[in-house]
């Protein structure tokens, strides 16, 4: 019993230190919001913090795809400061367009002819969930069904952003 109890202890010290040095060095994905992996290439969340960041780069993503509209200079120095590489496609919320999309095609084809996973995001991960299903069934020719379960999984799109599937997906598919 006691040889136990000393075992017991003893492997809850060793998880306890290798709990906190998994946080220091690679900090947990759990509380970025709406994070999802698309495919071995692809990631998707909602905005990232400079943690975040730091953590996926280690796990492999070496291109960012930021769908955000804003002023985007602070994000920019970090992806630099990070050596990822950055586009921004200003997608806005009420008026997304097929150019938005023609460009998101041009990043990830970029993205694509190099190593490492692309993060596409926005602040919520709606836009990106759109995005990367449509670019996994127009592009990738990945099966409808699964890239639709997995947007679902984030959002259920409003009626401008089902206009804009269905445009996207007749003129693309």
């Amino acid at each position: 019993m006691k040889i136990q109890l000393i075992a017991a202890v003893t492997l809850l010290i060793l998880s306890m230190g290798a709990n906190a040095s998994d946080t220091t060095t690679n900090p947990s994905l759990a509380d970025l919001k709406n994070y999802q992996v698309n495919n071995a290439k692809m990631v998707s969340a909602g905005l990232p913090s400079k943690q975040h960041f730091e953590a996926l780069k280690t796990m492999g993503v070496t291109h960012v795809v930021d769908l955000i509209p804003d002023d985007r200079t602070e994000q920019m120095a970090w992806m630099k400061t990070l050596d990822l590489e950055y586009h921004n496609i200003a997608v806005e919320w009420q008026k997304p367009t097929l150019d938005n999309f023609r460009d998101y095609v041009s990043a990830m084809q970029q993205s694509s002819e190099t190593r490492g996973i692309t993060l596409t995001h926005c602040r919520l991960n709606w836009r990106g969930a759109v995005f990367t299903y449509l670019y996994r069934v127009t592009q990738l020719g990945e099966s409808e069904t699964a890239a639709k379960q997995d947007m679902l999984a984030i959002w259920t799109p409003n009626d401008t952003w089902q206009d804009f599937i269905d445009q996207v997906l007749y003129q693309f598919h």
